[in-house]
């Protein structure tokens, strides 16, 4: 389960983030639940969703596209608490194991949904510009993912996107693929090769992603 450390860590990195690319951003208060049905709607596609033809789920990249919305969760919590990190951790646990949610005059039992049926209760809520926290932990169930795999992959995601950042993403100057694979690829690898427990594992992460983005064909 979610604990109160990791909660605080990714409110923390997500606030950071945010900050970075607008320092205003809480007062700007940007649509991320826009982003979150944006995002939902891809993972429905990686999961596969068209009954008349054969598709194959692609599991890996349906996990990443929850930890996108989770960055997008966590900027709208923190966004409708002003930007005060107590008040929005304490949200995220109001109902992190709740099983189930009324909406639009009908109860929704978690268990009773399947898959894309909880990703489509999650895009319909973030276009009322609502969220759940224990639809989500439901989703990540679904997902095979436990909250420990979410943090490290959150954490993970976070330092790509700081590099980004720092590597000209806002300006249009940042080189997305190295060598002929997305910077997502790499970021995998370099995961698999670092203790994620360690205390300097984002700054570990970041000098490794820098050192290929150095050295490594950016063609």
């Amino acid at each position: 389960m979610l604990t109160t450390n990791q909660a605080a860590t990714m409110l923390a990195l997500q606030d950071k983030m945010n900050a970075k690319v607008n320092p205003n951003w809480i007062q700007v208060r940007s649509p991320f639940l826009r982003a979150v049905v944006i995002e939902g709607a891809e993972a429905i596609e990686h999961h596969g969703w068209k009954w008349w033809k054969k598709q194959d789920c692609d599991l890996a990249q349906l996990q990443m596209e929850l930890v996108d919305i989770w960055h997008f969760v966590l900027s709208a919590i923190l966004i409708k608490h002003d930007g005060e990190q107590t008040q929005a951790q304490a949200d995220v646990f109001d109902n992190l194991s709740s099983q189930q949610l009324n909406f639009d005059g009908q109860t929704y039992v978690f268990a009773e949904l399947n898959l894309l049926e909880k990703l489509e209760l999650l895009i319909g809520l973030a276009a009322a510009k609502r969220y759940d926290i224990g639809l989500f932990s439901a989703l990540l169930a679904d997902c095979q993912m436990s909250w420990d795999e979410l943090y490290a992959q959150y954490v993970s995601k976070n330092v790509l996107n700081f590099f980004r950042q720092d590597n000209g993403y806002k300006e249009g100057t940042y080189v997305k693929v190295w060598s002929g694979r997305e910077d997502n690829e790499h970021l995998v690898e370099v995961m698999a090769k670092l203790d994620v427990k360690a205390e300097d594992y984002q700054d570990q992460l970041y000098h490794e992603l820098a050192k290929r983005y150095a050295l490594l064909d950016l063609t």
